[in-house]
């Protein structure tokens, strides 16, 4: 396995059975355009087996940390460690960059991703709530 980080538009349209839903060109440009905008993909043979994306936040009294946005790995892939080793390699990231710290959301019953977040390091923070607001 190599993980790679992405900055260029071939390599995420390359990696797109990865995300959620297929790229749009328009909105992966701006994404891999800004500034604390991370692509990672974990490569099998040169097959794109795994993706995490990383978008750094600054704020005024805290200092910068990472959002782990989205971590994908293909059904193919999956149970040999590429979601660990993707984690662990945004974080690794994330300190080069100097963050104070990386966090993430995810379903409480989603097993798979808990057990993933939490074998690279990640501590659960109890009592958090997330609420949302959809536009369009």
């Amino acid at each position: 396995m190599d993980i790679r980080q992405v900055v260029s538009l071939d390599p995420l349209l390359a990696a797109g059975h990865l995300f959620d839903d297929p790229p749009r060109p328009d909105a992966a440009e701006r994404f891999l355009a800004a500034e604390g905008h991370h692509l990672l993909v974990a490569y099998v043979d040169d097959v794109p087996a795994g993706m995490v994306t990383g978008v750094e936040t600054t704020h005024p009294d805290k200092g910068t940390e990472m959002f782990l946005y989205e971590l994908g790995v293909d059904d193919g892939f999956r149970g040999r460690g590429l979601g660990r080793s993707l984690v662990t390699a945004l974080a690794e990231l994330a300190r080069e960059r100097g963050c104070y710290g990386m966090w993430v959301v995810t379903e409480g019953d989603n097993a798979a991703a808990n057990a993933t977040y939490r074998a690279a390091g990640g501590v659960a923070e109890e009592g958090q709530t997330v609420l949302a607001w959809t536009f369009g």
